[in-house]
Order: structure tokens, then C-alpha cells, then sequence
């Protein structure tokens, strides 16, 4: 039952927002009495930590299967992409901005999680496209990985970004590109634009 709670309550965070939702919501939607919620986590609070804190390691977790595959820096980006859009349903900007400010401290905690693990991810991808060829050879690897990750985590920013001009999935993409077109060498520009030219098809 923990785990069916954890399940139906980080659906409804992600799609409703975390503040949203209300324990009586869950209880309601799962068919079961609130107290039984309480059995299993003391409060909100806690409830919420536990969300972010299992969706944190299924997205890591998934992205250190995609790396383990092996695929050339290019492709590996588009597909964790692909993974991480999937698993936060789309990066809809409300849940992002409820946490941020209804529970700082996790959402503290999560991104600094989250920039160690794209670090560590974006790193390794950059010295990997480099070793290939189809990155540029002379490039500032930490400015690289940390302007990376100040992009990602800012065109989630709905100010900036309103999501009725900016789809989150175009504007992953359209970002996604912009960070690859400067860094890829001419070989890697090929690759670049293949992807591209079939996610379009």
C-alpha cells in the first residue's frame, strides 16, 4: 500500500501541483480512507519528500541505463531528453513552481541533487564527444556542463517562459539544439541534423 500511495501521489503532484493537492484528493482518488495515508506517512510534508526523492532515483536511474548503452554524445543527450520529459510528465511549469515555493527546503535538497547528477552526466558526455571527434576539442568543459545545466533548469521558469508560447517539449528540443550546434565540429553537425530531420518525419 506504501508504494501504491507514493505512486498515485507523485501522478497527481506532477499533474496537478504539489500544494494543489491535498491528502483528502489522494485518499479520495485511490479509494481509501485518509487515515490509512497517515499510517504510512506522518504528514504531507513527508509524503512529498518521498515523491521527489523516488522520482529523483528512477530518473537517475534510468539515465545511468541510457549512458551504459554506449551511443554516440549526440544521440545520448536526445534520449535522456526523451526519458527525463516522459517521467515529469512533459515539465509542466506548476509543480516546479509549487515546490519551489511551498517546500524550499526540498526543493533545495532535489536540486543540488540534480546538478550533481547532470554534472557528473554532462562531463562525461562532452569528454566522450570530444574523444569522437564530433565535439569541438577546445572547448571549457565545467563552463560547458554548468551552462548546460543553468539553461535546463531555467526554461522552467514560467516568466520567462509562459507555457502558452512555449510548449515544454518544443522548448527542451529547441534548447537541446542551441546547446549542441555550439559545441558539435562538422562531423558532429551530420549527426546533429539527422536527428533532427527523423524527429521531424
Amino acid at each position: 500500500m506504501r508504494e501504491k500511495i507514493l505512486e498515485t501521489a507523485t501522478d497527481m503532484f506532477l499533474n496537478l501541483g504539489f500544494k494543489s493537492v491535498t491528502m483528502d484528493d489522494i485518499a479520495t482518488h485511490m479509494g481509501i480512507s485518509k487515515k490509512t495515508i497517515y499510517t504510512h506517512y506522518e504528514n504531507k510534508t513527508q509524503l512529498v519528500k518521498a515523491c521527489t526523492q523516488n522520482l529523483f532515483c528512477t530518473v537517475s536511474k534510468g539515465i545511468d541505463q541510457i549512458c551504459a548503452l554506449e551511443q554516440n554524445p549526440i544521440e545520448e543527450l536526445y534520449e535522456i531528453k526523451k526519458f527525463a520529459m516522459y517521467h515529469l510528465k512533459d515539465e509542466k511549469s506548476s509543480p516546479q513552481y509549487q515546490l519551489q515555493k511551498y517546500y524550499p527546503k526540498i526543493y533545495d535538497e532535489m536540486r543540488n541533487r540534480q546538478y550533481n547528477l547532470m554534472q557528473e552526466c554532462t562531463i562525461q558526455n562532452i569528454k566522450k564527444g570530444i574523444e569522437l571527434g564530433i565535439y569541438r576539442e577546445n572547448l571549457n568543459v565545467p563552463f560547458i556542463s554548468r551552462i548546460y545545466f543553468s539553461g535546463v533548469t531555467s526554461i522552467k521558469d514560467d516568466k520567462l517562459f509562459p507555457a502558452h508560447k512555449f510548449p515544454k517539449a518544443s522548448l527542451m528540443d529547441d534548447y537541446l539544439e542551441y546547446h549542441l550546434r555550439g559545441i558539435v565540429t562538422p562531423e558532429g553537425r551530420k549527426i546533429l541534423n539527422s536527428i533532427i530531420h527523423s524527429n521531424h518525419e
